[in-house]
């Protein structure tokens, strides 16, 4: 195990953070100590989260360990795949940014290295909701 060298990244995703563990293997992917297809109910969320593995021919490679905390099944989704993003250009940091084959070309056209920084807007005072006021009576 001396030579196998763990590759980490954290993403966040609304009020979702999920830390991710690369480590070389074989493609498993384990949620919060479940495997991933019994953590999240949609086939179509798991598809998404492995977008940046499949993008770089990397998810035979590693095994995917990811601790999640916060917010559904969609940010969740959305912070394990920045994270696992992260943690990509973490492993493939030797190669040069600018050079054909470099992780970052491939990830970065995708939208997956920005982060999506949509959160809930705070409720304001006098409102019911951040902007939805209360009915308007005039009588």
């Amino acid at each position: 195990m001396a030579n196998k060298k763990i590759y980490y990244g954290t993403g966040k995703r609304k009020t979702s953070v999920a830390k991710v563990k690369l480590i070389p293997g074989t493609g498993k992917i384990t949620v919060n100590g479940k495997d991933v297809n019994e953590y999240l109910p949609y086939e179509t969320l798991v598809m998404d989260l492995t977008q940046p593995l499949d993008i770089t021919k990397t998810r035979e490679i590693f095994d995917v360990v990811v601790e999640v905390k916060g917010g559904g099944f969609s940010g969740q989704t959305g912070a394990i795949r920045l994270g696992i993003t992260k943690a990509l250009l973490d492993y493939d940091s030797i190669t040069d940014a600018d050079s054909e084959n470099s992780f970052r070309k491939l990830l970065k056209p995708e939208g997956f290295i920005t982060r999506d920084a949509r959160i809930k807007e705070r409720k304001k005072p006098g409102l019911k909701k951040a902007r939805r006021a209360p009915q308007f009576s005039k009588r």
